[in-house]
């Protein structure tokens, strides 16, 4: 039940019950004040789709956050900090334009649509081999973790250029450097780790990077080293940086975006009749994911100078959480907006962000979601969720599964 403005509540967005269904409370908050300072989260909430495309189109609200990171590192960890952060610093999310576009573009033709189309047949033959593996028809299972989690990884893994023989290192410090980034690192030891991993994970990419500059593959690496830019328009350095953000970026949020959009049809007898009767609607079903149920709740910005917003005076250093999770469900930009629609038209979400910071790899993370969920609904007829009480990781940012059990 939507609460009114005279009942509202503010609530912990970490609280258990808000953490595993959001949606309720996240629609009270945005009719009660689309823009609402937290004193609970210190941070102005923002849950209106105009007000979200607002600060997204902005200047004066900054994706330089390195900053506030590296506050929350324990005193004890600190001396391992400067390395790691410095290479945070040149990850593109953590800049602004123009240094931003500067980064971005380097990247841009490797991840057009066109340049990621060539990965769709490796991603059906390693979709197909991991089921085969994995999911015998007719036993239970896990999704999340036979499928959904691995079979972003190994894609990414093959498109970056990371031998399979290195694999098991690379997801590791992957996994390290995520928690670093999104704030599960806690103690001195885990906060050590991260950093630690962040480091090994540039030291690694660099090494890849003199490698294929004297022996270039088939890979992500060798296509931008072929470009010219590296040493004309970003330093080694920066590239070596930008690397590892496509690294940690990759698998999370595809992993995310496949597990999401299979729950979504499991849950709906009619949706997944609906998409296996007609399967190009696997498309429009990533595609209201995205929107619905999308792999990250929100993003962080700071403010960058005083600026006005819906009335609210937000101070240079205030913290601002975009949330598009809330703002992908306003009434006043979609209509009937809790509703799974394999049919909505003019639909700009905002599950990929907007403008300069869209997220780069979005082309990419669709067509494995869509490789992956196409082949499941297809040669899997038996598949069923085993359960209907599911656990979600305890986050800010990601709209992650713990699991998802299914008979196969």
């Amino acid at each position: 039940m939507t609460l009114t403005a005279t009942r509202f509540t503010e609530r912990y967005l970490l609280d258990p019950a808000v953490n595993a269904d959001p949606y309720g409370y996240l629609n009270s908050l945005r009719e009660h004040a689309p823009v609402y300072w937290s004193a609970m989260h210190r941070a102005w909430l923002v849950t209106g789709y105009d007000q979200v495309m607002r600060c997204l189109r902005d200047p004066a609200v900054s994706a330089d956050r390195v900053r506030p990171l590296m506050d929350a590192v324990p005193q004890g960890a600190r001396e391992d900090a400067e390395r790691a952060f410095g290479i945070l610093s040149r990850w593109m999310v953590f800049n602004d334009p123009p240094n931003h576009r500067r980064l971005r573009q380097v990247f841009q033709e490797q991840f057009a649509a066109r340049a990621v189309s060539r990965y769709r047949t490796f991603t059906e033959r390693a979709t197909g081999a991991m089921l085969a593996r994995k999911a015998a028809p007719g036993r239970g299972g896990d999704l999340w973790t036979d499928i959904a989690k691995p079979l972003p990884a190994l894609v990414f893994a093959r498109w970056l250029g990371v031998s399979p023989a290195h694999g098991p290192s690379f997801w590791y410090w992957n996994a390290k450097v995520a928690d670093l980034v999104l704030g599960v690192a806690q103690d001195e030891a885990e906060y050590r780790t991260s950093l630690q991993s962040l480091v090994s994970l540039e030291d690694y990419l660099g090494n890849l990077v003199t490698e294929r500059t004297a022996d270039p593959k088939d890979d992500l690496i060798s296509s931008v080293l072929a470009g010219g830019r590296i040493g004309d328009t970003v330093t080694e350095q920066e590239f070596t940086g930008m690397l590892t953000q496509m690294a940690f970026a990759g698998g999370e949020t595809t992993s995310n975006l496949i597990a999401n959009t299979l729950l979504a049809l499991l849950r709906d007898p009619a949706l997944l009749a609906a998409v296996r009767a007609e399967p190009a609607l696997v498309e429009a079903a990533v595609e209201e994911t995205l929107r619905l149920d999308g792999p990250s709740k929100m993003s962080i910005r700071n403010a960058a100078r005083d600026f006005d917003l819906d009335g609210h005076t937000v101070r240079a250093g205030d913290r601002i959480f975009l949330v598009t999770a809330a703002a992908n469900r306003d009434p006043e930009r979609f209509p009937d907006p809790d509703r799974f629609d394999l049919h909505r038209e003019g639909s700009t979400h905002l599950g990929f962000g907007f403008g300069a910071h869209f997220c780069i790899g979005a082309a990419l993370a669709r067509l494995v979601a869509g490789v992956v969920v196409g082949v499941l609904v297809r040669d899997y007829p038996g598949l069923a969720l085993d359960t209907p009480a599911l656990g979600w990781q305890n986050s800010l940012l990601n709209r992650s599964l713990t699991a998802l059990p299914v008979r196969y």
